[in-house]
C-alpha cells in the first residue's frame, strides 16, 4: 500500500513526458508542444487555431544568420520595427540558449500580439514566432509562451526526407537534383556541382505550394501570375515572350515564357513560371537558366512541371 502512490506517481510523470513530446512540421527541423487547440498548419512550417486566428510559425536559417538576426533582437531594434517588447526572457532549450520576447506589433495600421523565439544550436538559426489577435487573453499569451519554451531542434533531414515530406510528389526531375526543401512546403532543384547558385551560373527550378486561395478568373489568373514573376528578385527586366492560361487536366493552369536579366549579375536568363491552381490554392513552378542554355533546359524545366502531381 506505500508503494502505491509511488508506482501512480511514476505512471504520471512518464505519461506527461510521453504527452510533452515536441511535433515536429513535415520536413522541419523545428518543432515544439503546441497548444491543445492548435493544429499542424497547411502550406507553411507552423500550427495554427482557425477558430481564434492564433498561429504559431517556424524558420530555418543558417547557423550564421544567428549574428546579424541577434543584433536586431534588442528591444530598440524590435521598436524599429513596429515590435513594443512587454517581456523578455532567457529560455534553456536542452543544451541550447534562447531568447523569448512578446509585445504587441503594429502592421500596417493594424495591430497583434507576438511572442518570438529565438535559438541556434550551431548547425541552425531557428526564429519561431507566435502571432495572436490583439484581443486576445492574457492567459492565451501565457499558453503561446509555454509552446514557445518546449522548442526541440532535430537533427539535419536528408534531402530524401525533406522530399517526402512536401505536399506534393515529383515525377520526372529530368537531370535536375533536388537541393534542399523550404518551409515544408518548396522545393529548389538545380543541376551542376553547386547547392549555392549565385548569377545564373547553373539552371534554377523551385517548386512550392500554397495554401493562401486561389484567383478564380481567367483575368484574375493573368494578373496574379504577372505580377508573381515580377515580384521575383532573381529576375529584372523581363519581357514577356509568351503568357497564358489553360485548363489541362481539370485544372486551371497559367503559364510564362520570359526573357531577363539576372538580378545580380545581368546575365541574359530564360524563364518559364507554370501555375496549376486548384480550389483551396497554386502550385507554383518557376525554371531559370542562362539564355544560352535554352534549348537544353526548357524541354526538361517542361518535363518536372509535368511530372508534378499532389497529394
Amino acid at each position: 500500500m506505500l508503494r502505491l502512490p509511488t508506482l501512480l506517481l511514476a505512471l504520471t510523470v512518464a505519461g506527461a513526458a510521453f504527452a510533452a513530446d515536441p511535433t515536429f512540421p513535415p520536413g522541419s527541423r523545428i518543432g515544439l508542444v503546441p497548444p491543445a487547440n492548435m493544429k499542424l498548419a497547411r502550406g507553411v512550417a507552423g500550427f495554427q487555431d482557425p477558430a481564434s486566428g492564433t498561429a504559431i510559425i517556424t524558420m530555418e536559417m543558417p547557423p550564421e544568420a544567428f549574428a546579424s538576426i541577434s543584433a536586431g533582437f534588442t528591444d530598440e531594434g524590435l521598436k524599429a520595427q513596429g515590435f513594443t517588447p512587454k517581456s523578455r526572457d532567457r529560455v534553456k532549450l536542452g543544451n541550447n540558449e534562447a531568447t523569448l520576447v512578446s509585445g504587441e506589433q503594429t502592421e500596417g495600421g493594424r495591430a497583434s500580439q507576438k511572442a518570438i523565439l529565438l535559438t541556434a544550436d550551431g548547425t541552425l538559426t531557428a526564429l519561431v514566432i507566435a502571432q495572436l489577435p490583439a484581443n486576445a487573453s492574457k492567459e492565451s499569451m501565457e499558453q503561446v509562451k509555454a509552446a514557445l519554451k518546449t522548442v526541440a531542434l532535430r537533427a539535419p533531414l536528408t534531402i530524401e526526407q525533406q522530399v517526402a515530406a512536401l505536399p506534393f510528389k515529383l515525377g520526372d526531375t529530368a537531370g535536375f537534383r533536388p537541393v534542399r526543401a523550404m518551409s515544408g512546403n518548396a522545393l529548389l532543384m538545380t543541376e551542376g556541382p553547386k547547392d549555392a547558385v549565385r548569377e545564373a551560373e547553373q539552371p534554377v527550378m523551385i517548386i512550392a505550394q500554397s495554401f493562401a486561395g486561389a484567383p478564380t478568373t481567367p483575368e484574375q489568373r493573368d494578373a496574379f501570375a504577372r505580377q508573381a514573376l515580377a515580384a521575383n528578385a532573381m529576375l529584372k527586366d523581363g519581357v514577356f515572350e509568351r503568357s497564358q492560361g489553360f485548363r489541362l487536366g481539370g485544372a486551371e493552369w497559367h503559364e510564362i515564357v520570359a526573357k531577363g536579366k539576372d538580378g545580380v549579375s545581368d546575365q541574359p536568363v530564360i524563364v518559364l513560371q507554370s501555375i496549376r491552381f486548384s480550389g483551396d490554392g497554386y502550385v507554383r513552378m518557376l525554371g531559370i537558366a542562362r539564355e544560352d542554355k535554352r534549348d537544353d533546359v526548357m524541354p526538361r524545366f517542361r518535363r518536372v512541371v509535368d511530372g508534378i502531381t499532389l497529394k
